[in-house]
């Protein structure tokens, strides 16, 4: 079984958590992965936190990657340039070599000219800032990651664990990346985007939650459930329940039904031989068609395809 070599570039001002995220993430993933952990120079990096990190490796690390993650620094640490050593650390990265970046690693990326014409997302804090300096981004702040392969940008802190978790799921299937989920107490995928942990005001004292209901609804995705279905279950307006459900999820529930079809559709792709109708059926759209164009929306391949790719991995 060949290892895939992921190399984890550590700037000055790094996050420590952040950082930590691949190694401890990519690690319980059966040996499938060596992660090493890089500096421009090879030196010391200082963290935002009181302490700094001694690196094992230089630069030339980045020529060895499968895949490069670049670990977000703290804002103060942020230009629209990049400085010369980092500009030639990257330049050591093979053409096609996936890279992936966590935070504000985007900004990174995006300095570099890496990013422009290309989907991308950072922390929504920075997300502003990140439109005025990057215009040719094409910026989406409402989601916990993006995969544009060859690049991969992930929201703020935490969803360094979502993308690191779909790097798995992507590269050897469902059940490896719940199981590694499952080692480090972390639930294998997160539905929703961004727009749930944006500051709001504090919801009303004693206010309903919508959670009860989403999972009734993810008991029953084989059915047509309507947003007056959604609604009457939690007793609530329609009108009520969508804010809520906004607010809480950051999708519409029309949305939010779509994700999760297509995640249970990709589950039974990879762990039964279930014909794409029979799987459409049992996930709760009307065809074989809608799901192929659901599917092909969602991650940019049809169902035979995704099949195949995770059945050869088997």
């Amino acid at each position: 079984m060949r290892r895939e070599r992921v190399v984890v570039l550590a700037l000055d001002g790094v996050y420590p958590f952040e950082l930590g995220i691949p190694s401890r993430i990519l690690g319980a993933a059966d040996g499938r992965y060596e992660v090493l952990t890089c500096s421009v120079d090879g030196r010391p990096v200082r963290t935002n936190a009181d302490f700094g990190i001694t690196v094992e490796h230089g630069p030339e690390a980045l020529a060895t990657a499968d895949t490069v993650v670049i670990a977000p620094v703290a804002p103060a640490h942020l230009a629209d340039e990049v400085s010369d050593d980092v500009l030639a650390a990257l330049a050591l990265i093979r053409p096609g070599t996936r890279i992936v970046s966590i935070c504000t690693g985007a900004f990174v990326l995006a300095a570099a000219g890496l990013l422009d014409g290309r989907r991308a997302t950072t922390h929504w804090q920075v997300a502003d800032r990140f439109r005025r300096m990057f215009p040719r981004v094409d910026l989406d702040p409402d989601v916990l990651f993006v995969d544009d392969h060859p690049f991969l940008t992930s929201a703020g802190a935490a969803s360094g664990v979502d993308i690191c978790l779909h790097l798995v799921r992507k590269d050897h299937g469902s059940r490896l990346a719940n199981s590694v989920a499952r080692r480090c107490v972390v639930p294998p995928f997160r539905d929703g985007g961004q727009a749930q942990y944006i500051e709001q005001p504090v919801p009303e004292q004693g206010a309903a939650s919508t959670a009860a209901t989403r999972a009734w609804a993810l008991e029953r995705l084989d059915e047509p459930l309507t947003l007056t279905d959604l609604s009457g279950h939690a007793r609530m307006s329609q009108r009520t329940f969508a804010r809520r459900f906004q607010d809480e999820v950051g999708l519409s529930p029309g949305r939010w039904l779509i994700q999760q079809r297509v995640v249970r559709a990709r589950h039974l792709l990879e762990s039964s031989d279930l014909t794409v109708d029979q799987i459409a059926g049992r996930v709760g759209f009307a065809t074989g068609a809608s799901l192929r164009q659901h599917l092909n929306a969602a991650i940019g391949v049809s169902p035979q395809a995704y099949r195949r790719t995770f059945q050869t991995a088997r």
